[in-house]
């Protein structure tokens, strides 16, 4: 019997699956209060041991979570690489592909806390070399996940130039739709979709409109030139 030989297997993946979530718990409330305290003295004046002490854990236990507290900086985007390609996969084949990408956009804005991405965004504004690395990680790990989905709707590799540049549009239209919603304030996720909207209206994803003409290169390859939009 299973219990004569070890662990139950599904008691081994309900144990996984609850350190998991208690991992992503950690996470987001070292967030939250290292997000606050950078907000309320400046990112250069918080250390690890303030984070550590306004959370009332060890520095050791910080130490288990993030490598360095610009590391917190970091968590979002990780994440949200992560659901977006989850959530742009099970959005329906059919669909236009800048409608699936601002629907899920709308819906994952639709459930952030806005003081803390609020909080988020002033730091990085705040700080130049901290938006280095923030800007790094976007393109890194984001740009990829939506580079990915749109070549798999126009039946091209995801590194060919077309893919490539609309990722690089959609993904230029999200941080500038942030930069609105935080200068003038309003409901962030009506202020993404309205932004992608824009891009939506103005872009054809037909595949035939992307393919290149006869005689010329491959998609993706120097010298390609494809067919205007509708």
């Amino acid at each position: 019997m299973a219990s004569q030989r070890g662990q139950d297997p599904d008691s081994e993946s309900l144990s996984l699956q609850l350190r998991v979530k208690h991992s992503e718990m950690m996470e987001s409330e070292l967030e939250t209060v290292a997000l606050r305290l950078f907000d309320e003295r400046g990112f250069a004046n918080v250390t690890v041991e303030d984070i550590a002490l306004e959370a009332h854990i060890s520095v050791r236990t910080f130490y288990r979570y993030f490598s360095a507290k610009g590391d917190v900086l970091q968590l979002r985007i990780e994440r949200r690489s992560e659901r977006l390609g989850e959530d742009l996969a099970a959005r329906p084949v059919d669909e236009p592909p800048l409608r699936s990408l601002r629907l899920v956009f709308e819906e994952e804005f639709s459930a952030i806390d806005p003081i803390v991405l609020r909080r988020w965004i002033g730091v990085i504004a705040d700080n130049p070399n901290v938006m280095k690395g923030v800007v790094g990680a976007i393109q890194l790990k984001i740009h990829p996940v939506i580079a990915q989905f749109l070549g798999s709707r126009l039946d091209l590799p995801s590194d060919a130039l077309v893919p490539t540049m609309l990722a690089a549009a959609t993904l230029g239209v999200v941080q500038a739709a942030h930069t609105q919603w935080f200068i003038h304030d309003g409901d962030l996720a009506a202020t993404m979709s309205e932004s992608l909207a824009v891009l939506e209206r103005g872009m054809s994803f037909d595949p035939k409109a992307w393919k290149a003409r006869p005689g010329s290169a491959s998609p993706g390859r120097s010298g390609t030139r494809p067919s205007a939009p509708n």
